[in-house]
C-alpha cells in the first residue's frame, strides 16, 4: 500500500533532506500509496498538534498564490510550511467561490444553492478548522450548525458523505483528471489531504477516501490545478496560480 513515509519528528532522513531542526511540536505523515491500481498522495493531519491554517492574502494585499509565497513570508517568522495544497475553487481574480473564513474572519459568505460546474453539484461542503479538531461538513449542515470556524473553506461535490460516495458519481465514468481532497474522521482528530498521481473519475478518487483511508467525510477541492507542497518526498507542485492553500505551518530551529 504505502511506498514511501515521511514523518517530521523523529526521523533523521527527513532531518538530512531539510538540512535543519525542527520542533517536536507536531506529526505529519505523506505517503505514496496505490489502490485498485491508481497511484496518490495521501497527508496525514493531527489537528489537535498540527497547526492547520488557510492563506490567501499576503501581508501587501496580493494573493500569495505559490506555496513559495507563503514560505518566503512564514520565513520572516522562524518558521515553514510543512505540507499544504490548493485550498479550494477560485474566480479568475483567485477570490474563493464559495464560503471562506480565514483567522476567524469571513471573506466570503455561504453559497447553498446549486449551480454549474462541479462546486455546485450538491451535495457539496465545508472544510471547518475548529480548536483541537477539523471536519468536512455538507453545506446545508454546516449552515445549520454554524461551528464557530477558525478557518474554512467551501467545495463541491461532496466525495464522501457519512461513509457513502456522493450520489452522482457513476462507477464507469470516463471524465478523468488529476484531482485532490481532503478526508476527515468522525471525532475531527483525524485530516487527510490526498491526490492523485494520475488522472482518476470522482468515483475512483471518491473511494480513496472511502474505503483505502477509511474517512467517512471528505470534499472535492479541485481538479486540474491540483497541487502538493511536500518537502520530505521532495515535492513541491508549480504551475498556475492558486486561490486559496491550506497548509500546516511548523517552526524551524536554525
Amino acid at each position: 500500500m504505502s511506498a514511501v513515509t515521511w514523518k517530521t519528528r523523529g526521523t533523521l532522513a527527513a532531518l538530512a533532506l531539510l538540512g535543519t531542526t525542527l520542533t517536536a511540536q507536531s506529526e505529519v505523515v505523506c505517503e505514496e500509496r496505490n489502490f485498485d491500481g491508481l497511484r496518490y498522495t495521501a497527508c496525514d493531519i493531527d489537528p489537535r498538534t498540527d497547526d492547520l491554517r488557510l492563506f490567501l492574502d499576503a501581508p501587501s494585499g496580493d494573493r500569495f498564490g505559490q506555496f513559495s509565497a507563503i514560505d518566503a513570508e512564514l520565513k520572516t517568522e522562524g518558521r515553514r510550511l510543512s505540507v499544504a495544497m490548493n485550498g479550494g475553487m477560485y474566480h479568475d481574480d483567485r477570490a474563493p467561490v464559495g464560503h471562506y473564513i480565514e483567522n476567524g474572519q469571513e471573506v466570503m459568505r455561504v453559497i447553498p444553492t446549486a449551480g454549474p460546474g462541479n462546486f455546485g453539484l450538491l451535495p457539496n461542503g465545508v472544510f471547518c478548522i475548529q480548536q483541537g479538531r477539523a471536519d468536512v461538513i455538507e453545506t446545508l449542515r454546516y449552515e445549520a450548525a454554524r461551528p464557530d470556524c477558525r478557518h474554512a473553506t467551501q467545495s463541491g461535490p461532496m466525495l464522501v458523505i457519512d461513509g457513502n460516495l456522493h450520489p452522482r458519481f457513476l462507477e464507469d465514468g470516463t471524465s478523468r483528471y488529476i484531482r485532490n481532497g481532503v478526508g476527515t474522521s468522525e471525532d475531527g482528530t483525524r485530516v487527510v489531504f490526498a491526490i492523485s498521481d494520475a488522472p482518476v473519475t470522482f468515483h475512483e478518487f471518491g473511494r480513496i477516501f472511502r474505503d483505502d483511508l477509511d474517512l467517512p467525510q471528505a470534499l472535492f477541492l479541485d481538479g486540474r490545478v491540483s497541487r502538493l507542497h511536500a518537502p520530505g518526498l521532495n515535492r513541491s507542485d508549480f504551475g498556475r496560480w492558486m486561490g486559496p492553500i491550506l497548509g500546516v505551518v511548523e517552526t524551524v530551529e536554525p
